[in-house]
């Protein structure tokens, strides 16, 4: 289809109301989004929505958004716990489906979803999209060509104190490791390719928490230091918790024989890069390209993929095997029993350089709209 696309949304928190919603106000804008259907089990929360933005309907029903005939691409927001089954769900109704971090919260969940994808007369895109980045994407070029020799080691990180909403972060099924380290094993997986083992320690630092204004108890760890082995033979290790105050430094670093790639800011929200040669014995810093590229780009992406027939950069395999690292490191943690891998994927490769690297995916295309 090139016509503009109908989007459900399905959840409306505060990640729909905070990120997604103001993209798709874009993505309306300019004419690539025609109409916007919304789903929540809160009614409030519907009306709240609709009234900041352009919302077409609004349902309380999920069953019912996703059986629409009118909707091209279901949009899944809500806790964790739901995503697997409601993907699923939207994958057999044949739509399009885009599905925030993790896929799913069990092993069995995500196969079922993967294989679903794999039959599916839609496409299935899984957050986080990372590897959407135009500063990801020259990591990723810089090193594929070589630029630091063979890698050998990496590593990762991302936390911060925690969130004060949704207990459902502090229950079985969520925790910083599906919320917050799955960004950091989606880069390193992206950059190192897939694993062959994982080892992980993780703690509880807070028993309760107060969260909605009412105190909880935390039924999850909290804190995770993974080891990754990497197919390639390069190890990478992740730094995730919701108890991490500040951090100055690198979000993901690169280590080979013959120099250090950094990528500097956060993963979702990349800043630069700073490379080490050793032929050149210096140290040399790259603007960021990412100035104007959102985290929730994903969605941008699958619409531009549904208009145009292109199939999506990111796959859900390597969500499928994301998810089985991510669960593999909660059960080494658990034993302390190191867990080998059963799932892989082929890692993309890089996607081709644009000559605006600091615009937005959505400028691109209307600039090359208004040339045609």
């Amino acid at each position: 289809m090139n016509g503009p696309v109908c989007l459900g949304i399905v959840g409306c928190g505060s990640v729909a109301q905070n990120a997604y919603l103001p993209l798709i106000v874009n993505l309306i804008a300019h004419g690539h989004v025609r109409s916007v259907v919304a789903s929540d089990v809160d009614p409030a929360r519907l009306e709240e929505v609709r009234a900041k933005y352009p919302i077409d309907r609004v349902t309380t029903s999920a069953e019912e958004l996703i059986g629409s005939d009118d909707v091209d691409i279901v949009v899944v927001l809500t806790s964790m716990p739901s995503h697997g089954e409601l993907a699923l769900k939207a994958l057999q109704a044949g739509k399009h489906v885009l599905v925030e971090k993790p896929m799913a919260t069990t092993l069995e969940a995500g196969r079922e979803l993967l294989e679903a994808a794999r039959n599916a007369a839609g496409w299935l895109v899984c957050a986080p999209h990372v590897q959407l980045s135009p500063d990801y994407q020259e990591l990723l070029r810089r090193i594929g060509r070589g630029d630091i020799g063979r890698p050998l080691l990496a590593r990762a990180r991302y936390g911060w104190d925690g969130p004060d909403w949704g207990t459902w972060f502090y229950a079985p099924g969520g925790g910083p490791l599906f919320d917050l380290g799955v960004y950091n094993v989606t880069s390193l997986t992206g950059l190192l390719g897939p694993a062959r083992r994982v080892t992980a320690m993780s703690a509880l630092s807070r028993s309760e928490r107060v969260v909605e204004g009412e105190l909880i108890r935390v039924q999850t760890d909290d804190t995770f230091q993974l080891v990754i082995e990497h197919q390639s033979g390069a190890l990478s290790t992740v730094t995730t918790a919701f108890g991490m105050q500040k951090y100055r430094g690198p979000a993901v670093e690169v280590y080979g024989l013959e120099g250090t790639l950094q990528l500097l800011g956060d993963d979702w929200a990349p800043d630069g890069l700073e490379y080490w040669s050793n032929a050149a014995g210096a140290w040399q810093v790259f603007d960021s390209r990412s100035r104007y590229w959102p985290w929730t780009d994903g969605l941008a992406h699958l619409v531009n993929a549904v208009r145009t027939g292109e199939p999506p950069y990111t796959r859900p395999d390597q969500a499928f095997h994301v998810l089985e690292i991510m669960l593999a490191a909660m059960e080494a943690a658990r034993t302390g029993v190191t867990q080998e891998l059963t799932t892989s994927f082929v890692p993309p490769e890089p996607m081709p350089e644009r000559d605006r690297g600091d615009a937005h995916r959505i400028h691109d295309r209307v600039h090359e709209d208004a040339q045609s």
